[in-house]
């Protein structure tokens, strides 16, 4: 059995294409360290139904169950996990979990690397754990405007679902617990700590009809070390192939697909008419709209060995991801020169040189190495218990910009590479932690329990410059490199010091209360605290409820990330908010942000069906968001201070484009996000006809500006986040996403059905940053399907479809009373379809071989 096993996991890896080799590698010599900190002991037992699962999220009190808890927690089994059809974490939890959503699209480095939100806030608001100890961030920040905007946080897609017994996802501010970040939640990834045997599978899937070829192997082993001790190895490949959801491009054709003429407007010229033409794959021409091709292999381990008094433990991970996504395409005559003895090309009529005759779509590639360890040693001394442990993470990116062209490089010596090195993005976090705890008898329903500790975090981020060619004036064309005025390494250091009490003083009610203190070398202190409180009337029924504040530091990248962002038509630079340049036009170092979140809600049991039901408020003052586009040139209002900060920092821009301008992270607005959260549980067994465990969540909210930020002087009083960036606050996620689940079981037979409703979206666009144009996704249900069919030995048969009808969002719509000149959008691609909640590629099927020993 373990060979044919073994056997299974190489098929899969061996049927997945090897990754390219992009260009020359250049190391940087800049790290980056940070860290915070963490509960203690992992659960053990995740056999037991969820209701009976004891949860170590969200309270340090030991033997607590999900059932029991006086904070929203949902725990997901690996059972759960394993009847998701994408190998990918973000899409399990999205499938899962009604306040989770994942980001489908991208721009620029962002397609490279997806984020996931709870509750509708930043991405940054929620902290991710391993085993209870913090997670390190991602180095590739989330750039452009979106929900998703800022987003640096843990990259879920780097955890093998295969290496998890369960997830426990408290839906509840817990700062005053675990420290930064976790306004809005906690996700606490419980690996598995099996003493023998091993599973795994072998998978293949791909979208209807829009690519996305995907295969995926995965191997887990587990093994006793000696009598008291145990280590776990989880391997991972995945390839998955870029998709193409995007259309026609307006540069090129009209609304029809045919080729633009002198008589349509643009009009094209009959030289540009002959080389536009013969682009490949005319009229659908621009690939930009789709998802990134890439490989993946995650590493990881779980091991602890009991020596008694004394429990050493240790994990870590290590992933490496090399991907590519689609630019907009640069057509024919985009890059010319004077003709020059012993060039290649094509003329045109002017007698310039055309070095691309066919055009070119650049892809920006990344090569990421990414890597996590943590040690520790846990027992008891007398009556108290410890917890001491360091973790280190570390994600380091390459960032590279291929099949493209440096125009100025061109036309100045008739040589341009076609693929250049941008310099590298690299975060790390250091955390060292110390977690006691305690009881005393006081002659109430349970003893106290006390838990305190401190936490010493190091975080760094570093910018490293590229190639001569990518910085060489504007750069290579749709990414150019990070210049040395972008370049740069930044740290801080953060202690802190904890106290949680947990009593109860009669049977029916339980209390807990935090407080902490946090000190960061950049901008000062803080103490926040939280406080939760349960009581049940009787085991039919249970009221609980939260209070805390909470406050989110700024993350090093949304403080010092320099770059500039181009299209065909626009280059806008993304400023240091804690840059002189930025003071030159008035902003001011980002300061954290802080909240209050109230909870309430029951608990409600009758026989096997529990449900629970839950309201919540969160309000952010001085919020860090990035601002609407801030002209110099180009838009509907011009700032010449905009251009001098742009001179100021630096940066080269794009000659021959018509837009330029900046944007910037700010503490510019203060957010209130109100709730209501339902889940219910209930099996039902019909005898012969099997069993059916039956399931039900949802999650409405809203969120709402409560404040705007006042844009400085220099500016004149323009609004600081224009119509676009205040959608993307308000209406650009689901109001209300529902789940609803079945799991049929008969024999050696298993279905599963689940449906989701997302709520309606909508966005603003602009073309110039004065006139604006709504764009909606409306409300959408899909549908998921898959049966699985046992075998003897331990192999499991599975097909299924996520997105069974193939849903879709709509597409991009003209500016009402042109053709095809003016997108909504701004862009070039006619019938793109717009980011959606439920994603862009619509309908997913697939086949699994599940093994198990």
């Amino acid at each position: 059995m373990y060979k044919s096993s073994i056997s299974l996991f190489a098929l899969a890896v061996a049927s997945v294409a090897a990754p390219p080799a992009f260009a020359d590698t250049k190391p940087d010599s800049s790290v980056a360290m940070s860290a915070a900190p963490a509960p203690a002991d992992p659960a053990p037992d995740t056999s037991a139904p969820e209701q009976s699962d004891i949860i170590v999220t969200g309270t340090r009190r030991t033997g607590t169950t999900a059932a029991e808890s006086a904070t929203p927690i949902k725990v997901l089994s690996s059972d759960e996990l394993s009847r998701v059809g994408q190998p990918n974490l973000n899409q399990v939890l999205t499938q899962l979990v009604p306040s989770f959503t994942a980001q489908a699209f991208g721009g620029d480095t962002a397609n490279l690397t997806l984020s996931a939100r709870l509750r509708g806030l930043s991405p940054n608001h929620t902290l991710v754990l391993i085993n209870g100890k913090r997670r390190h961030g991602t180095a590739n920040l989330a750039v452009l405007g979106g929900p998703y905007q800022g987003a640096a946080t843990a990259d879920l897609d780097l955890i093998s679902p295969s290496s998890i017994a369960r997830i426990e996802v408290l839906e509840d501010g817990a700062a005053a617990q675990y420290g930064s970040d976790a306004i809005a939640g906690v996700i606490n990834i419980i690996l598995k700590d099996d003493a023998e045997g091993g599973s795994g599978y072998a998978t293949a899937g791909k979208n209807y009809d829009v690519g996305g070829t995907t295969y995926a192997g995965t191997a887990h082993l587990a093994t006793r070390i000696g009598e008291d001790g145990f280590i776990n190895v989880t391997l991972f490949h995945r390839f998955h192939d870029f998709t193409q959801v995007g259309g026609l491009d307006r540069r090129v054709t009209d609304a029809s697909g045919t080729l633009l003429t002198t008589a349509t407007s643009p009009a094209l010229s009959a030289a540009q008419q002959a080389l536009y033409k013969n682009i490949p794959g005319f009229p659908y021409v621009n690939r930009i709209n789709g998802d990134a091709k890439s490989w993946l292999t995650n590493v990881q381990y779980n091991t602890a060995y009991d020596f008694g008094d004394v429990t050493a433990y240790s994990f870590g991970s290590f992933s490496k991801r090399i991907a590519s996504a689609y630019e907009n395409l640069r057509v024919p005559d985009r890059v010319i020169a004077s003709p020059v003895l012993g060039v290649g090309g094509s003329l045109t009529t002017a007698g310039e040189l055309v070095p691309f005759p066919q055009g070119f779509n650049p892809r920006e590639g990344i090569r990421e190495d990414d890597y996590a360890f943590t040690g520790g040693v846990k027992g008891a001394v007398g009556a108290v218990k410890f917890d001491l442990s360091t973790t280190y993470g570390k994600d380091k990116n390459l960032i590279y910009t291929l099949d493209s062209a440096n125009r100025s490089l061109f036309v100045d010596t008739h040589f341009t590479p076609r693929d250049f090195y941008d310099g590298s993005f690299t975060s790390s976090e250091f955390t060292a932690n110390a977690d006691f705890s305690t009881e005393f008898e006081l002659g109430m329903a349970a003893p106290l329990n006390v838990a305190f500790g401190g936490e010493y975090r190091k975080n760094q981020y570093s910018i490293g410059s590229g190639d001569p060619g990518s910085i060489y004036k504007e750069g290579g064309q749709s990414y150019p490199g990070f210049r040395p005025s972008d370049a740069g390494t930044h740290s801080r250091e953060n202690e802190s010091l904890y106290l949680d009490v947990a009593a109860s003083p009669v049977a029916a009610l339980k209390l807990d209360g935090a407080v902490r203190y946090e000190h960061y070398s950049d901008f000062g202190s803080q103490v926040i605290f939280k406080g939760t409180g349960r009581y049940d009337f009787s085991h039919a029924f249970a009221l609980r409820g939260t209070v805390s504040t909470g406050f989110r530091a700024p993350t090093l990248a949304e403080s010092y990330y320099s770059a500039t962002n181009v299209s065909p038509t626009s280059a806008f630079v993304q400023l240091p908010a804690n840059s002189a340049a930025a003071k030159l036009i008035g902003f001011q170092n980002l300061k954290p942000e802080k909240s209050t979140n109230f909870s309430a809600g029951g608990v409600f049991r009758t026989g096997k069906l529990t449900v629970t039901l839950d309201a919540y408020q969160v309000k952010i003052r001085d919020r860090i968001l990035g601002t609407g586009s801030i002209y110099g040139s180009g838009g509907a209002t011009n700032f010449a201070i905009v251009t001098q900060a742009i001179v100021a920092n630096g940066n080269v821009l794009d000659p021959t484009v018509t837009q330029t301008g900046i944007n910037i992270f700010t503490n510019g607005a203060s957010t209130r996000t109100r709730g209501i959260e339902l889940t219910a549980n209930v099996p039902s067994d019909f005898g012969s006809w099997g069993t059916v465990s039956w399931s039900l969540s949802g999650n409405y909210n809203e969120t709402k500006i409560t404040k705007l930020g006042v844009a400085p002087a220099s500016l004149g009083g323009i609004p600081l986040f224009d119509a676009s960036a205040r959608a993307n606050l308000e209406t650009a996620s689901p109001k209300f996403k529902a789940i609803a689940s079945a799991l049929w079981t008969i024999g050696p037979v298993s279905a599963t059905a689940r449906g989701t409703l997302y709520g309606e979206t909508s966005t603003y666009a602009s073309p110039d940053g004065g006139t604006y144009y709504l764009q909606k996704v409306p409300t959408a249900f899909i549908a998921d399907l898959e049966a699985t069919y046992k075998l003897p030995g331990g192999i499991d048969l599975t097909f299924g479809a996520n997105n069974v009808f193939n849903q879709r969002p709509p597409k991009v719509a003209l500016v009402p009373g042109t053709t095809n000149t003016t997108l909504v959008t701004g862009g070039n691609v006619i019938d793109a379809p717009l980011s959606a909640a439920y994603g862009i590629n619509g309908g997913y099927y697939y086949g699994k071989v599940s093994f198990k020993f």
